[in-house]
């Protein structure tokens, strides 16, 4: 295989490993800031965390694909270093937190031998590549688009320590019309058609001035991928603002040239001055399993799906904000183990997917998740890992999104709400302005005192072709935001009607209204 498109050799990332040692203990010692140390370490896939004492450690997982292997890699080390605590993200990466610095350390060097790597998932580098989490098994897809987000994350290593890069280069395919990496508004998004080609958009982003992608390039051959992933880094090269930290991310760049316009002409010109180039991938295979199901069928439930597989089905694992139990996910491990072509997928929202199960597997896999799995979509919501633990966040959203869930479930209200998206601060971790509801880490002012509280954003969403960004309408005290959701549930039930029934943009607005005032 041409050099470039090849995976590059753990060893490449094991001798890195001495000077993160080294700069961790100086910031241990005192002899270097937290932010100082913030950026440095976030090339290693590591953050300390609030109290300054503890790190995270960020494992990338591409497509959010654990394999056999990599899952027994993943428990293996959950026993090994005694984890506290595992949290899937939605970038489809595991987080492991709470480490002390020497688990780190292990952790990020024995990784490399299960072809897990940690360097570059944080910081100024391209990040964990996202895909459809039932990528291969989907019978609404266009087409299996996970080869081809493998082959540009082996492709992308190979910039990992490439000059003037964005702030975060966060690629993202999408197979059908769930949309769910949000493939339309990142960095750099590859969307499938039924012809077997890409539409091609750019940059896109949540968080701080948020913004849909541009739509760069149609019907463009898988092969030729690479072609945009050059063009994305050089336009960013000579158009970014990567001086100015807090612009350095691929959305401003259209701000920059003043329109969508100007920026798809500056891209066309850099895609244009590397035609010359072998870029072009090789064939890549699909490794898809070809296993058949055996007549069972699995009983009927919110979180089992049909595959495109005849007989063969997945089961979707969303655990409480994304923080899986560990004794479960041993137990899942083990069933996957045992199962012809069973694997597990972390999935944008949080959640997980064991897919290539037959009936009597899908109830097996129910049956061990049964009391650490959301039954329905409100209980399926995301939450950001939360200001209690991240240096930047503003507020405790997996907190809040307790306080949330056990107010809605004492009132009964559970089946009349939709999935909520709360981050803690504007970094948008937890998608809050690509959901139906989201809301944010703020402040609000209550008889001219601030008080804590989370900004609401409404009617966002990622659908493909009807993408839209959700619309901050005010702030919700803390104190306050529980008895929202207990009332709009309320509402909701007594209308006679579902969510989908109930809730168009005017009704939500209208009824929130009295809650920010």
């Amino acid at each position: 295989m041409d050099e470039k498109f090849a995976p590059l050799n753990p060893s490449v990332f094991r001798d890195t490993i001495p000077l993160f040692r080294e700069k961790t203990e100086e910031f241990h010692k005192g002899e270097l800031s937290k932010k100082d140390y913030k950026g440095f370490s976030g090339k290693y896939g590591s953050y300390a965390q609030r109290d300054g004492k503890h790190h995270m450690l960020r494992l990338r997982t591409t497509a959010g694909r654990l394999t056999k292997d990599k899952l027994n890699f993943l428990i293996r080390t959950l026993d090994e270093q005694n984890v506290p605590m595992v949290h899937f993200t939605t970038c489809q990466a595991v987080q492991l937190h709470d480490l002390d610095p020497e688990q780190v350390y292990a952790i990020m060097d024995n990784a490399l031998d299960s072809d897990i790597v940690c360097y570059g998932g944080g910081g100024d580098y391209p990040r964990n590549v996202m895909c459809p989490p039932l990528a291969g098994v989907d019978p609404e897809e266009m087409f299996d688009v996970l080869p081809w987000a493998e082959a540009t994350a082996q492709f992308l290593m190979h910039f990992i320590d490439a000059p003037k890069m964005p702030r975060k280069l966060k690629v993202a395919f999408s197979g059908s019309n769930a949309n769910e990496p949000h493939a339309t508004f990142r960095d750099l998004g590859f969307v499938a058609r039924e012809d077997g080609t890409f539409d091609v958009y750019a940059a896109g982003g949540l968080g701080n001035v948020p913004r849909l992608g541009v739509k760069v390039a149609e019907g463009v051959d898988p092969r030729d991928i690479p072609y945009y992933v050059v063009a994305m880094i050089n336009t960013f090269r000579k158009y970014g603002n990567y001086d100015n930290r807090s612009k350095a991310r691929t959305r401003f760049m259209v701000q920059a040239l003043g329109s969508e316009e100007a920026f798809a002409k500056a891209f066309a010109e850099e895609l244009a001055a590397i035609q010359d180039q072998d870029l072009k991938f090789p064939a890549v295979e699909n490794d898809a399993s070809h296993k058949t199901g055996d007549g069972s069928v699995p009983r009927e439930s919110w979180q089992v799906f049909p595959q495109k597989q005849e007989g063969l089905y997945a089961v979707q694992w969303h655990a409480p904000g994304g923080k899986p139990d560990q004794d479960v996910l041993h137990k899942v491990n083990e069933a996957i183990q045992e199962i012809p072509a069973a694997e597990m997928r972390v999935a944008p929202d949080q959640g997980a997917w064991i897919i290539n199960l037959t009936g009597a597997e899908a109830n097996r896999i129910m049956d061990i998740i049964a009391n650490d799995a959301a039954q329905n979509a409100f209980e399926a919501s995301e939450a950001c890992i939360g200001a209690s633990i991240c240096q930047v966040g503003l507020r405790d959203s997996q907190q809040m999104l307790k306080d949330i869930r056990a107010a809605v479930k004492e009132a009964g209200v559970e089946a009349w709400l939709p999935q909520l998206h709360i981050s803690g601060c504007p970094s948008s971790c937890a998608s809050h302005q690509a959901g139906v509801i989201g809301l944010r880490g703020g402040i609000k002012m209550v008889d001219k005192k601030p008080v804590p509280a989370f900004l609401l954003y409404l009617n966002g969403s990622d659908l493909l072709d009807n993408e839209k960004l959700g619309t901050e309408v005010g702030a919700i005290a803390i104190t306050d935001i529980p008895g929202y959701f207990v009332k709009l549930g309320e509402t909701v039930r007594d209308s006679g009607k579902s969510w989908k029934e109930w809730a168009t943009p005017e009704a939500l607005v209208e009824f929130s209204r009295p809650f920010v005032a």
